[in-house]
């Protein structure tokens, strides 16, 4: 039911020979006079300084990692709130980590109950610690939940409604991503297994609360990664031809289907349903990423957002008021954005939904 770049030094520029002078002359001409003596280079090889000061390359470093920084500022979404949560409760699975904390640290500090929904509860527990001495008169709770296994999402669920009068917000945070092939305890592919058919079965057995508790939301974390998404129906699971980064994109595209048909199933009992793309975020969900998407993430670095930066559209979906939402919508950014055109396949979302549901042995009312 329901996851550096490292510097070079200095040295690793410094020229073999100083008589040569090549070294010195683009620097000069780079830089000027004013180095060391008459606008001559002073290189003194146990500091990597010119003359006590340290090698032009660092100071190039330094404007390259400014602009870089100017160009992230420019593409990170520019939101902000004050509304106030108190008297909300919210689920935020995979809050021991990443943007599931962030998002859960957010709630908290609006002054909703928060239940961080974690399958490693030593982990939930240390966030949990960490959020209460960030923020004041913070309520959260650590509750164990492990979307690979259907036996602990009902007991999650149980749990739920023996100790939560309602819940206003369901936020299916939690995920994995490009690991190598794995079944999760029921014998779903891994990534389909946690990504979709956990926080699906989540959802469907905490439905009459959220009902119960109308106005409420869902909220489901998916990926840009989901436009290079295909729902392979003929085999899902990938025992035909299992890829990492295609089983990934499938799940999180099941991720914005899934929302599409769940809220018009649910809008007549006040409940709103979204997708998100929390943009390129650093997180431990990117484990297991090997070559050459390594290489690529460090050659683009400066795109990658922080953990909090990643929980700023959750959060929007959150308390943006219903007049400014349209539910099954997909967001980025902060915004209303379009999902690919997979993403808007009315017939793939039902079709998707229905082997779900047979996958999962439910019925859904």
């Amino acid at each position: 039911m329901a996851s550096s770049c490292e510097e070079k030094t200095a040295r690793a520029v410094r020229p073999a020979s100083v008589k040569g002078r090549p070294h010195e002359r683009s620097w000069q001409s780079s830089f000027g006079p004013g180095l060391g003596q008459q606008g001559s280079l002073d290189l003194n090889p146990d500091t990597d300084s010119v003359s006590g000061r340290t090698l032009p390359v660092f100071l190039l470093r330094q404007t390259y990692k400014k602009k870089m920084q100017t160009i992230r500022s420019m593409l990170s979404p520019k939101w902000s709130s004050d509304v106030r949560l108190e008297g909300k409760t919210a689920i935020v699975t995979g809050a021991n980590s990443g943007i599931g904390k962030e998002t859960a640290k957010d709630l908290a500090a609006r002054g909703a109950r928060v239940v961080l929904a974690c399958r490693d509860t030593a982990k939930g527990e240390q966030a949990a610690s960490d959020i209460t001495r960030e923020v004041n008169g913070a309520k959260v709770v650590v509750r164990q939940l492990d979307l690979a296994d259907t036996k602990s999402i009902c007991l999650f669920a149980e749990t739920i409604y023996n100790t939560e009068k309602t819940v206003n917000y369901l936020i299916n945070n939690a995920g994995v991503a490009i690991c190598p092939y794995a079944r999760t305890v029921d014998g779903y592919e891994m990534q389909l297994g946690v990504n979709h058919l956990g926080h699906f079965f989540l959802t469907f057995l905490l439905l009459d609360l959220l009902k119960h508790s109308a106005p409420s939301r869902v909220v489901n974390v998916s990926s840009t990664v989901h436009a290079m998404g295909k729902i392979q129906f003929d085999d899902l699971n990938g025992d035909k031809d299992y890829h990492p980064v295609r089983a990934y994109a499938q799940s999180k595209l099941a991720n914005v289907l899934f929302t599409r048909e769940l809220a018009k199933r649910t809008e007549a009992q006040g409940v709103m349903a979204f997708s998100v793309d929390p943009g390129i975020v650093n997180t431990d969900i990117t484990r297991h990423i090997r070559r050459p998407l390594v290489d690529l993430a460090k050659m683009f670095s400066f795109l990658i957002r922080t953990p909090a930066e990643g929980a700023s559209t959750t959060i929007y979906c959150v308390v943006t008021p219903d007049s400014e939402m349209l539910t099954g919508g997909f967001y980025k950014d902060c915004a209303r954005a379009d999902s690919c055109r997979a993403g808007e396949d009315d017939g793939a979302a039902l079709k998707l939904w229905a082997v779900s549901c047979h996958l999962l042995g439910i019925r859904w009312r």
